[in-house]
């Protein structure tokens, strides 16, 4: 790996000094004027040579051309657009501040436009997010929610009523890497998955990969979520808030030195536990039962000089869940959460190289607390994370953006964790099991053009994973009975894995306006879910590969059409792809969480494989006061386990045909604006009955094969209205009498939202009932559907001062 990295550098080396005789770097950082954030994804185009970049994660943008005199036009989506004249004779620094056309006037005006990334990007399947529009889009109890928001994307099947789990194109949900300040989120779930842990005010950026994830991304198989954080406003000091049914968050942000250093600090709570205790009597065996949850999001940072910056950011967040019943003398309590911090230091060596080094912790614990009478129990799991990496982006010249770095994490798993006491007594039931592992990753990439109608992405990730002591391997027999051990100490090799991971996109552009693109990646997974649901739960384990358990590995093939309408206006693709799964894992048979006593969690496990196969249909309104998307997918999605369905292929939980998803937004005026979603999907499949016995007093029942039945298709509609409040006041001028505006300080805003607005009794599960008595002859089985969610109207107030 060190040859090819040392041949990739002297070959890049030479060419760049070939290439860039003659020629000068112009390069800086692209901000808001209005709060002094930089801008992803700006665009800087050359005007007479027809060339241009974007600004990357932290707002930094390099281009090399030949000396001349340029206009140079600088422009992101709803910015007014800023041109420069330059003569480039010289290496010359240029950061540019863009103001947002809502600063000019009360309509809404489209000026800039981002790079056309759907036809002249290489990678496939991804989506950036608009924040701005995520929020006019139906609130779930009047929540905004960005991983809902991703479940109406192609590709992306939601896991269930309301829930915020997702599976993207056939993978599980423990194959999403899901990322905030670079920090890996464990769990991203509140209220057992019905929101999800991100607060929508604290956030600045969403992408979404889901069809080959480039070389600087790795440890998962299916899909990457690269959340960014807000910086905080470096002009003036801002307060966010907002008040509705079940929560309320408060956002501060400002200047620490103004254009130098900011802040910010976001907090949401839910209340239904204030809300619900009035109404449980005093007297009531239940008082005292309550639940909910919390986050708090916050963040600094110096421009400590033009070449380096310093980001520190955290996150924490935690549910809690408690039941208490006197008359039986039983408390429980169930908490749970996150916590991730950031530190993130930015340095320019020169205008063609930009480094970013991050230090993160990542932490993800559960709980399960029960006391009655005097007995006392404690169960907890969860998994830790220290990391450590650096990423460089390397500018040669304007065919060439490498990208280069290295990884490594330590991982303390902790499956199960069991505790138990009576009075004094305390119980051996096995102690605490905790598993370590080292991770590391280097990889290289580079996106180039081969001609100006031939792009290429190509990259290499080699991983290696060391699973190492003090582990304890239990080893058992057909009954899951132990029949030996054998114990590893500190730091010692239980077991090493490791593998290259080939990345490679192409983009072929055609001059209408539209582009064919390819990709193949090969993943490679080393730590591991295992869970009784098909949504993501609190009860969900992590454990890593081991001497039992193989590293997941992920194939995908994808090929799609790409084209751009009406000057971009709209965008539309057409993308299929093809994934292989080896080394899946999913509990025996009987096996559940809590079984590994005295022994291990991957001695409970059947391995096998899978494979998913779709097409996705996408088309976009960019802009405009009408804008939205309409994005369909057929696919289908197998597992096989030898230990499952008599080692027959079967569908998989969230296998499903088809998935519709229609979003509309617009804007009536600069004070009205609409918003509509609309999604159908095929059932979820299931496991039912087929027949029943009645064998000496007891029902027998025979259930079909595994997953062969299917619930009745899920469809539903939301809608929402949102009432923006007046941005400017008018007054008169005192000596000229002219009537003039100005903009107010406090700005409110009411949203009225819908879920379900036509009431459809969407199925969460079904169970089935008896009635009757066998022997009088009329004995009968009945199947019952459970839905949760009829229509939830909301109502939420947002300010800003």
């Amino acid at each position: 790996m060190r040859k090819i990295l040392l041949l990739f550098f002297l070959c890049s080396t030479l060419y760049t000094e070939a290439f860039t005789q003659g020629k000068y770097t112009l390069s800086g950082y692209i901000k808001d004027a209005e709060t002094g954030e930089v801008l992803i994804g700006a665009t800087v185009l050359i005007r007479e040579l027809s060339k241009g970049v974007s600004t990357n994660t932290y707002g930094f943008y390099s281009i090399t051309v030949p000396e001349g005199e340029y206009n140079i036009r600088f422009s992101y989506i709803g910015y007014k657009e800023v041109d420069k004249n330059i003569a480039l004779t010289q290496d010359t620094r240029m950061n540019i501040e863009l103001g947002s056309t809502s600063q000019l006037m009360e309509e809404i005006v489209i000026t800039g436009e981002k790079e056309d990334k759907n036809t002249t990007g290489t990678q496939m399947g991804t989506i950036e997010l608009d924040m701005e529009k995520i929020k006019k889009l139906p609130a779930f109890m009047g929540e905004v929610d960005i991983l809902k928001t991703i479940q109406f994307l192609p590709g992306v099947q939601s896991a269930g009523e309301g829930n915020t789990g997702f599976y993207v194109r056939g993978g599980g949900p423990d194959q999403n890497l899901i990322l905030l300040d670079e920090a890996t989120v464990y769990n991203a779930s509140h209220l057992f998955g019905f929101f999800s842990v991100f607060n929508a005010d604290a956030i600045k950026s969403v992408e979404l990969i889901k069809g080959g994830m480039p070389a600087n991304y790795g440890g998962r198989l299916a899909s990457v979520i690269d959340i960014g954080m807000k910086e905080g406003n470096y002009k003036e000091y801002k307060v966010d808030g907002g008040i509705g049914l079940i929560a309320s968050r408060l956002t501060v942000q400002g200047p620490i030195k103004k254009d130098t250093s900011s802040f910010i600090i976001s907090g949401r709570r839910t209340y239904i536990d204030v809300l619900a205790e009035p109404l449980i009597k005093p007297t009531s065996a239940f008082k005292g039962s309550g639940y909910y949850f919390y986050d708090l999001n916050a963040k600094v940072n110096w421009r400590l000089s033009d070449k380096d910056r310093l980001f520190v950011s955290g996150y924490f967040g935690r549910d809690v869940f408690s039941f208490k019943n006197k008359d039986l003398g039983f408390n429980m309590r169930i908490p749970w959460g996150n916590a991730t911090g950031s530190a993130r230091w930015n340095h320019l060596f020169n205008d063609k190289l930009f480094v970013n080094t991050t230090a993160i912790f990542s932490d993800y614990d559960f709980a399960f607390e029960a006391i009655q009478d005097e007995f006392e129990m404690i169960l907890s799991s969860g998994i830790r994370d220290w990391n450590l990496k650096s990423d460089f982006t390397w500018f040669p010249n304007p065919r060439h953006n490498v990208k280069f770095g290295v990884n490594y994490i330590f991982h303390r798993f902790t499956p199960s964790s069991v505790s138990a006491k009576q009075g004094e007594t305390v119980f051996d039931v096995g102690g605490i099991q905790r598993m370590y592992a080292n991770e590391g990753a280097l990889y290289i990439m580079d996106d180039f053009d081969l001609t100006d109608k031939l792009k290429l992405n190509a990259g290499l990730r080699y991983s290696a994973f060391q699973h190492i002591g003090p582990f304890t391997r239990y080893y058992v027999n057909n009954r899951n009975q132990t029949d030996s051990t054998k114990m590893y100490e500190k730091a010692k090799t239980v077991k090493f894995w490791q593998g290259l991971e080939p990345r490679l996109a192409m983009r072929y552009l055609f001059k209408d306006n539209s582009s064919i693109k390819a990709g193949f990646t090969h993943n490679y997974q080393y730590i591991h879910m295992a869970s009784v649901s098909g949504v993501s739960l609190p009860t969900d384990v992590w454990f890593p590969s081991s001497d039992v358990v193989k590293p997941q590995i992920g194939t995908q093939y994808s090929l799609g059409y790409f084209r751009n309408f009406k000057e971009n206006l709209y965008e539309a693709s057409v993308e299929v792809y093809y994934k292989d799964l080896k080394n899946l894992i999913e509990y025996k048979e009987g096996v559940s969480p809590g079984d590994d006593i005295d022994n291990n969690v991957d001695n409970q496990l059947t391995f096998g494989d899978g494979y998913s196969y779709g097409a996705e249909f996408f088309i976009k309104r960019r802009y405009g006061k009408l804008n939205g998307w309409i994005g369909y997918t057929w696919s289908k999605t197998m597992r096989k386990f030898e230990e499952i369905n008599a080692g027959n292929w079967f569908p998989a939980k969230y296998d499903r045909r088809h998935d519709l998803s229609v979003i509309v937004q617009y804007d009536l005026t600069a004070r009205w604006s609409f918003g509509a979603a609309f999604v159908y999907a095929t059932g979820n499949a299931a496991t039912l009955p087929q027949q029943r016995y009645f064998w000496e007093g007891e029902i027998l029942v025979i259930y079909g094969e595994r997953n062969s039945f299917r619930l009745p298709a899920y469809h539903r509609a939301d809608v929402s209205i949102t009432l923006h409040g007046k941005t400017h006041k008018e007054y008169k001028d005192a000596e000229t009498g002219e009537v003039k505006r100005q903009p107010k300080r406090f700005i409110s805003d009411w949203n009225f939202s819908a879920y379900n607005v036509y009431n459809r009794a969407n199925p969460y599960f079904i169970y089935f009932g008896n009635e009757g008595n066998f022997n009088e002859g009329n004995f009968k089985v009945s199947a019952f559907q459970v839905s949760l969610f009829p229509i939830l109207p909301s109502v939420t107030w947002n300010f800003s001062f």
